[in-house]
This record gives C-alpha cells, sequence and structure tokens, in this order.
C-alpha cells in the first residue's frame, strides 16, 4: 500500500543521496522541498523535478543556524508531513590530526541539527495528528570505522536520538525511524576514498575493494533506489506502527 501524496522536505538534497532520494519520490506523487545550504544547488534539483512534471521547490536551509530554521518554518504556508533529515559531511583523519572545530561541524550538522528541525517541525505534525521523519544514518550508525571519529559519532547519535523521539511522540501519528546504509555512490563517498587512500596508504581501487565492498557479502554498493524506496515505505500506512527503528541496509555487512 503507497502513501497518498505528501509534502516532504529533505535537508542538504541539493547533491548527493538527498537529490536522488527527492527525484525518486518526486515520481512517486510527493511534493518536495529542496533544502541545502547552497540555494543555487537546491534551486538547480527543484527545476530538474519540475521539468519532469513533478512538483518542487529548491530553498536555502542551514541546519546549523536557529535563524535559518526559523525563517524556513515561517515561511511555509503549511505543516511539513515527512521530513527527511539527509545533510551531512565527511572528514576522514586521525583523532590527534582531527580539527576540533571540524569535529563539531560534523556534529552540528548530522546531530545537532537533526534536533534542531525535528523539534521545528513537531508541532505542525501534532497539529494535524500525522507526522514522518527519517533520518538517513549509515552503517557507521552501527559499526566502526578507523579515522572516522565525528561521522561515527554523530551516526550513531541518530539512532539514540530516534529512540527517545519514538517514546516522546507515541501518543501521536507520528514516527521517526533511521536508514543505515552502507556506501552509495555519491561524491561525499568520492571524496571519501581518495581520503580513506591517502590515510591508509592504498589505492582507490583498494580502498573500494577491501575497506568498502569487502565487508559486505552481496558486495555492492546501495542505490537510490533501494533508499528511496524504503523512505516510500515508512511514510505508508503499512508502516505507521514502526518507530525508533534501525532500517539496517548493509548487504549482509552485521550478520557476520
Amino acid at each position: 500500500m503507497q502513501a497518498e501524496p505528501k509534502r516532504i522536505l529533505i535537508t542538504g538534497s541539493g547533491s548527493g543521496i538527498g537529490a536522488g532520494i527527492a527525484r525518486e519520490l518526486a515520481r512517486a506523487g510527493h511534493e518536495m522541498l529542496i533544502t541545502d545550504l547552497d540555494p543555487g544547488a537546491a534551486a538547480t534539483v527543484a527545476a530538474g523535478i519540475t521539468g519532469t512534471g513533478g512538483q518542487a521547490t529548491g530553498l536555502r536551509l542551514d541546519v546549523t543556524s536557529q535563524q535559518s530554521v526559523d525563517a524556513l518554518i515561517a515561511e511555509l504556508d503549511q505543516p511539513i508531513d515527512v521530513l527527511v533529515n539527509n545533510a551531512g559531511l565527511q572528514h576522514v583523519a586521525a583523532l590527534e590530526e582531527f580539527p576540533m572545530e571540524k569535529w563539531e561541524q560534523l556534529i552540528q550538522v548530522m546531530l545537532i541539527g537533526v534536533a534542531r528541525l525535528s523539534r521545528a517541525v513537531l508541532p505542525g505534525m501534532r497539529a494535524q495528528d500525522f507526522g514522518r521523519i527519517v533520518n538517513i544514518g549509515s552503517i557507521h550508525s552501527l559499526v566502526a570505522s578507523a579515522y572516522k571519529s565525528a561521522y561515527v559519532s554523530a551516526k550513531h547519535g541518530l539512532i539514540g536520538f530516534a529512540r527517545v523521539m519514538a517514546l516522546e511522540t507515541a501518543s501521536a501519528n507520528i514516527t521517526i525511524n533511521t536508514i543505515c546504509p552502507t556506501y552509495v555512490k555519491t561524491p561525499l563517498v568520492e571524496k571519501q576514498i581518495a581520503d580513506q587512500a591517502r590515510v591508509h596508504g592504498i589505492s582507490e581501487d583498494e580502498v573500494i575493494d577491501r575497506i568498502m565492498l569487502k565487508p559486505m557479502p552481496k558486495g555492492v554498493f546501495i542505490s537510490m533506489e533501494e533508499l528511496a524506496g524504503i523512505c516510500s515505505f515508512l511514510i505508508s500506512p503499512a508502516a505507521r506502527n514502526i518507530t525508533g527503528q534501525a532500517m539496517v541496509v548493509d548487504g549482509g555487512w552485521t550478520v557476520q
């Protein structure tokens, strides 16, 4: 059973996973609010969606700024049905060489920003007695990798946050879940490949084979269609009692 068309806001959707999910959900008939720190990137993705007959608006949003979040919510003429917390970034370095301002930035974007925006949309969701929050986590919400201390800490935090919010929203028709995929071929992952090659002293091909795909028995990157399909399921009537869960999409990584 598919969800009726919803108004969906995706953070960090000017590129990468966010843009890919937005395009797929727009094809399913949902109205998309494309938000990004780069308003030009958001506008480009939105234009691509509307150019193929979908509904989309590009908006600037800085999830680390309460003022930016407040301004966006004030600009909207109706509540958000679905929030997809996707905005993210990566920095690969040993902790002793990890700039603390960069460490803090990753936490601000991928954990505090998630709380900030979820907090902002919840009153509207409660008022209409419907809301779905989907966090884009990672395999690193469940396991660790060397040289990614800030990223792993933020992504682990999403699971705990979702569990608490599942309890706080249990009396309303609101759910919150975290999708935890392994690697998706995006510009962020492409940069990680180069960074991992540098810190490990191996080639980029070896990074893909030995670090990214070897732990996955299925041995393939996750697709946008898979992520969008899981989002579609989580906002559908069939998933109304699924909340506070980690939806693991790891090709068998964590069953070993």
